[in-house]
């Protein structure tokens, strides 16, 4: 008998040589390899190299035209034999990986045995290749195939246990399975929300295991409070998370693993100045002899867990706060950083409330930043990120802490430091020019002299410098007045461009594009010379598909849509289709499709360059869209299709704009065909995208383009019709981003997707208004007859408040818009509308008595039968005199 390793290499030779010539060597290959796997030795590379041959041999052919492999995999698998039942459930793993699609027909079948193998005890094998074929399938599973992966979800849990005790590194990655089935199809780990949390809880909490089981644990479980926080607190699962946590929490780390400047603080505290200042005083009088520094730690890092799955009410917020005020004194520097890094989550989520504390939390902050060296980088960015985030959205309340801040960040400029350093400080004074906006003014011309070193130097070591300076550049020039920046718009301009040509780094391209736009508002026609330049970069940034890493894999539709919306993955072939192009229905469907993984920093570029090139549109007269311009409507990440669709409204109306300054005929028949063009892409977006955001930022841009356009916007005949077509579905929640299914277990969506849904109606009620003031009244009428059931539906005395304001609210401003065409409506309405005007919500009554105002300015005859109108509405009115 020869060798494992020759035949292994046997087999792998054999694999290589098929692959060039399949033709020529496929029959003697079936009967080969059938009469291999009956003789299959225990080597596990012999079987491993057979089961890659195999499914090389059924990529080139299909389970039709070599329907003997299926029959080998079902008999092996069944087989009480544990080789061969481990070699049938290998080959099917290595099929399934190589092309799940093919064995799409057979998926149920494909389940039924695995309710049979994941039973097997005693063979871990077994389990490992049939919970890895299960993750290869789940994408692709329908909903026929759903209600029996439901029921082996208890089976999935029993088999990974098993094979946690023989080995940690394959239940790991077995653990796929959980992922893939929350990416997929989130209400079946709803159902067993229960046994999973508490399955992947029990591994977290076994210290005798591996950190990356445990570490695989916590993030399943992280994955579904991302995706389910309600159910979460709905099944009562957030004590025992909390009470599993908190032990993992306050483990003391090993040696070695700890941050160095944490590490030398806590060693060498007594014997540094640092230790001499009032914050360290107050520590001992408010901690005495405490000396544990990692419970709090954990406790503050629980909060932030509570904050990052939207689970703390506002009403804990001053507790809370109080809390992170302790810390911030604390004699422990790890319980500080804690309390800093808690501080900047607030700020960044729990807006406007958190400002109002600004007495309690600013000189904390201030006495923070006195007593932290310059050397100690770490803990200074710590301390910076929470005054950012705090006092960016101050407003006002920074005016009595202003000089101090200012002073402060000034001096970090003037001393020697570290180039982190300075990176901080200049990223801070963006973030406390944002607040003071003109108060600013005093500390500009010492701002400038520091920023202008940075943008003229070629020190790589200053590069981080740089790009912070050209980003607070940016901010300044937005909230300072034109007359006083205008004198350098010109020199930021070129020195702008001339960063983009001597640097190649996505991030510096994004501040200037920032740039370009701020100083679009301040020198508007006079960026013109410019402008062939800047619209340069900005096109190689949107065609860039540079940050992608692509991984060819196959993709299945549901998995698609997941991905898109929470791991910033995109399946395509090209990475976005050009405004005039339309993709191929059976794009997804047909063809190998690649996975994308994205680098944030280019997605911001692009972001940025979108932004960048709508301000500009709007301040300069000369900037004229580009049909072919390449806006990324298809692209990942849901900013960037939102900036994409709001500059594509900015250039209609910018462009519109032209016209009525400039009314030539060649001005009328560009725009005439760039809204030809806009609206389907408009209109497609609304449809099809499975975002509520960016479907809500389409409505939006769009109502804005009618109103600006007017009648020059709907002259084609059609488009008045296709536009109501596209806002009704909206109102009768048959768009795709409205279509999400409703959970087995009972939930529809949570509240934040019930919010974005009555959101994403508002918005489409502001179009019809805007529609029918362009159409006019007449051309109007049918259509609003068309959409008054829905808004009348609304209406009912059932009906929540939010609801009936909308509805009266719509109805109100379409009368206006339909002028004296309003009074074939008027038998219908005005009963509704003085209903409303009584109603116990303020906004209602409000809305209504505005909705009988137009009625009666625009209803004629209609509405000189009801006299009793003025007393009535008086009646109403006289609710709200305050």
């Amino acid at each position: 008998l020869l060798s494992p390793q020759i035949r292994q290499l046997a087999a792998v030779l054999v694999r290589r040589r098929l692959t060039k010539h399949w033709k020529k060597l496929r029959l003697m290959l079936f009967h080969l390899f059938l009469s291999s796997t009956r003789n299959l030795s225990s080597s596990h590379k012999v079987s491993l190299s057979l089961a890659q041959l195999a499914a090389v041999i059924l990529k080139n052919e299909t389970l039709e035209k070599w329907p003997q492999l299926l029959h080998v995999i079902q008999q092996g698998a069944r087989s009480r034999d544990p080789i061969q039942c481990q070699v049938g459930l290998l080959l099917l793993h290595s099929a399934l990986e190589l092309d799940p699609e093919l064995f799409a027909p057979h998926y149920k079948d494909l389940l039924r045995l695995f309710h049979q193998t994941l039973n097997i005890r005693g063979q871990p094998a077994a389990l490992y290749y049939s919970l890895r074929s299960l993750t290869t399938m789940v994408p692709g599973l329908g909903s026929d195939e759903m209600s029996l992966m439901s029921s082996m979800v208890p089976k999935l849990l029993s088999a990974i246990r098993e094979l946690i005790s023989v080995d940690e590194t394959q239940a790991s990655e077995v653990m796929e399975v959980l992922d893939e089935l929350m990416e997929t199809e989130v209400s079946i780990i709803a159902q067993h929300a229960t046994e999973i949390v508490g399955f992947c809880l029990e591994i977290a909490s076994n210290r005798a295991l591996g950190d990356s089981l445990r570490v695989k644990a916590l993030s399943c479980i992280s994955f579904f409070i991302k995706l389910k926080s309600k159910t979460i607190l709905k099944q009562k699962l957030l004590s025992p998370i909390l009470t599993t946590l908190f032990p993992i929490m306050s483990a003391e780390p090993p040696p070695g693993q700890m941050d160095a400047e944490d590490e030398q603080t806590e060693e060498d505290i007594e014997e540094r100045a640092e230790v001499q200042t009032p914050k360290h005083y107050a520590a001992q009088v408010l901690c005495g002899s405490r000396r544990v520094p990692c419970p709090l730690q954990l406790g503050l890092s629980g909060l932030l867990v509570l904050l990052g799955s939207i689970l703390v009410p506002q009403r804990h917020l001053q507790p809370m706060l109080q809390v992170v005020c302790r810390a911030l004194l604390d004699e422990s520097q790890v319980v500080r950083n804690a309390a800093l890094f808690a501080l900047g989550q607030f700020s960044e989520n729990l807006q406007p409330d958190i400002a109002n504390y600004s007495d309690d939390i600013m000189p904390l902050l201030l006495r923070y930043l006195e007593g932290v060296q310059l050397a100690h980088t770490s803990h200074m960015a710590k301390a910076y990120y929470a005054l950012e985030n705090f006092v960016e959205n101050l407003g006002d309340k920074i005016a009595p802490y202003l000089p101090s801040l200012m002073e402060r960040m000034l001096t970090t400029l003037s001393l020697p430091g570290s180039p982190r350093t300075k990176e901080l400080s200049v990223s801070a004074i963006g973030a406390i020019a944002q607040a003071a906006q003109e108060s600013i003014m005093p500390y500009f011309q010492a701002i400038m002299d520091h920023l202008m070193g940075y943008l003229l130097t070629t020190q790589e070591d200053l590069r981080p410098v740089q790009i912070q300076s050209v980003e607070t550049l940016s901010v300044l020039a937005t909230v300072l007045k034109k007359d006083i920046f205008l004198p350098l718009a010109e020199q930021c301009c070129q020195l702008g461009l001339d960063l983009c040509d001597r640097v190649d780094d996505p991030d510096l391209r994004r501040c200037t594009y920032s740039l370009f736009g701020s100083l679009a508002t301040v020198l508007e026609d006079g960026i013109s010379p410019y402008l062939p330049r800047i619209t340069t970069f900005m096109l190689y940034s949107l065609k860039s598909t540079e940050g992608f890493e692509v991984r060819t894999t196959y993709l299945f539709s549901k998995a698609c849509h997941f991905c898109k919306k929470h791991l910033g993955l995109y399946v395509c072939v090209s990475p976005w289709f050009h405004l005039h192009e339309e993709p191929s229905s059976n794009l997804i469907s047909s063809l190998l499709l690649h996975r994308l993984s994205v680098g944030n920093v280019y997605m911001d570029e692009k972001e940025d360059a979108c932004v960048a090139l709508g301000e500009i549109a709007t301040c300069a007269s000369t900037l004229c869209p580009i049909p072919h311009f390449p806006l990324p409507f298809q692209c990942p990440h849901i900013r960037v299709r939102k900036s994409a669709y709001e500059a594509l409204g900015q250039f209609c109306i910018s462009f519109r704009h032209l016209c009525e300054r400039d009314p030539s005929e060649p001005h009328t028949a560009a725009f005439q065909k760039l809204l030809s063009m806009v609206m389907p892409v408009y209109i497609k977006g609304i449809r099809g995208d499975k975002e509520r955001q960016v479907v809500m930022a389409i409505l939006e841009s769009l109502a804005k383009v009618v109103k600006a356009c007017q009648q020059e916007g709907l002259r084609d005949p059609s488009r008045l019709g296709e536009l109501c077509r596209v806002v009704r579905e909206v109102l009768e929640k048959k768009t795709t981003c409205q279509g999400a299914d409703v959970d087995e277990d009972g939930d529809e969506d949570d509240e934040e997707e019930a919010e974005y849904d009555a959101m994403l109606i508002e918005y489409a009620g502001e179009v019809i208004p805007a529609l029918a003031a362009a159409a006019g009244g007449e051309t109007f009428a049918p259509y609003f007859a068309g959409f008054l059931p829905l808004l009348l539906n609304k209406m009912k005395p059932s009906s929540s408040s939010s609801d009936k304001s909308f509805a009266v609210g719509t109805v109100a401003e379409t009368i206006q818009g339909l002028g004296q065409a309003s009074s074939a409506f008027v038998p219908r309405l005005l009963p509704l509308l003085m209903g409303a005007a009584r109603d116990t919500d303020k906004e209602v009554r409000s809305n209504a008595v505005f909705g009988l105002g137009v009625l009666a300015e625009h209803g004629r005859e209609p509405m000189h039968e009801y006299p009793f109108l003025q007393l009535d509405c008086s009646g109403g009115m006289s609710q709200d005199i305050v």
